[in-house]
């Protein structure tokens, strides 16, 4: 009875969408457990104290994604942006 009532075709885009998010957060709390410079899991590292590391922490802060988009204009879809904000002039 439940799952008629929950596995409905009109459902599923929530789920995706409940899925992708779940699926971000668990791939962000991975990065930052294995990669992050300030996280130390091992009580063997952790008894290491502050650490002046700044080539670590600049290759975990400047990841892939940050590489990608520094150079690009901030917008979604600046095609769509430019059709509607820059009028065709007339000659």
């Amino acid at each position: 009875m439940a799952s008629s009532r929950w596995l409905r075709p009109e459902v599923y885009p929530l789920f995706a969408a409940t899925g992708v998010a779940v699926s971000i957060c668990g791939m962000q709390l991975i990065r930052n457990i294995t990669t992050n410079p300030e996280v130390r899991v091992l009580k063997e590292k952790r008894a290491a104290g502050v650490l002046d590391n700044f080539a670590e922490g600049e290759r975990y802060s400047e990841h892939g994604l940050r590489k990608f988009v520094r150079n690009r204009t901030p917008q979604i879809m600046p095609s769509i942006n430019n059709f509607f904000s820059k009028p065709d002039l007339p000659n």
